[in-house]
């Protein structure tokens, strides 16, 4: 297959219709429709599938679609260095579940280009699977997510069917993430009888509802009450407006989490080790060792109560 190929595919996909791509490209829709066979038969896979309502990558078409992109850029990039005189412009992503660390790595990632007239960059924060798919579809480079001995074996088992790999960056302990308003925000450590009177907030994983894919430990625990949200922001009004909480790794910051918040351990034995995903036969970046160095230096030494005016 040819360079040329991949980029009429990756416009087909773009464009969801065969007609429409060909018109972009300025070829015939036969011609066009000949080249997707080709790369279909000696790939030995189906890329789209067909319909009356367009046309659609299949599940090994946007694993191919993911690796085309990424040819395509990179010699788009190399052209643009050796060939045209085109300024190199930096490219990362991440995809990650809530983590406010996360963020401000990501914040101090970009500040190291500010004076760079040129970078893309881009972050996803979203369900833990479709974290997983942006970077099996390679959205993303990296994603963030977290893995403990309750949920490691499905997590574990997704991610080698989507030939990805887990690697850890540090173990955290449990916190409760609370507004200070709340009356149980003095104590020094909370014990979960303790909160049978409070809502718990969590963020609602869509269709892949499961336990296993929950962003907060202790999934199964029988709360007494217990509140689903599907916007991240909207937890944080009910841990004012309700004295809501959520099980946290901790690791929160004052610039981005304001002085209202306060992460107070949980008395368990349970623990969340926070690492990324990535692809199993690609190398990081040089942007994305920078990202993985940033958030290295998140990793928690001493357990005890940390409010949001405490940058960790």
């Amino acid at each position: 297959m040819t360079l040329q190929q991949l980029r009429q595919i990756i416009m087909v996909a773009d464009s969801g219709s065969i007609n429409e791509a060909a018109k972009r490209l300025f070829i015939t829709q036969p011609s066009l429709s000949a080249t997707i066979k080709t790369v279909e038969n000696e790939t030995g896979i189906e890329i789209f599938n067909r319909s009356n309502r367009g046309i659609i990558a299949t599940a090994e078409g946007e694993e191919f679609l993911g690796y085309a992109r990424q040819v395509s850029e990179q010699y788009q990039l190399m052209e643009d260095k050796y060939l045209t005189g085109t300024p190199y412009k930096k490219k990362f992503g991440v995809s990650m579940q809530h983590y406010t660390f996360a963020v401000e790595a990501f914040i101090h990632l970009i500040r190291q280009y500010e004076d760079d007239n040129l970078y893309e960059f881009s972050i996803f924060e979203g369900r833990t699977i479709d974290v997983i798919e942006n970077v099996r579809k390679q959205v993303s480079e990296l994603g963030i997510i977290y893995e403990n001995d309750f949920n490691e074996n499905v997590i574990g088992k997704i991610l080698r069917e989507g030939d990805l790999e887990f690697i850890p960056l540090f173990s955290c302990n449990i916190y409760v993430f609370m507004a200070k308003s709340n009356p149980l925000a003095k104590k020094e450590i909370i014990k979960m009888e303790d909160l049978m009177d409070y809502p718990c907030c969590t963020f609602d994983q869509g269709e892949r509802n499961s336990f296993y894919f929950a962003e907060e430990v202790l999934s199964t625990y029988s709360y007494r009450k217990f509140i689903k949200v599907n916007d991240r922001a909207t937890i944080l009004n009910l841990m004012v407006g309700l004295n809501g909480y959520t099980l946290c790794s901790g690791i929160i910051c004052q610039e981005l989490n304001g002085p209202e918040y306060i992460a107070i351990p949980l008395d368990t034995k349970e623990m969340m080790r926070i690492g990324y995903i990535k692809h199993k036969k690609m190398r990081l970046s040089e942007l994305g060792k920078k990202y993985v160095e940033e958030l290295k230096k998140y990793e928690m030494q001493e357990p005890g109560p940390i409010s949001s005016s405490d940058r960790i």
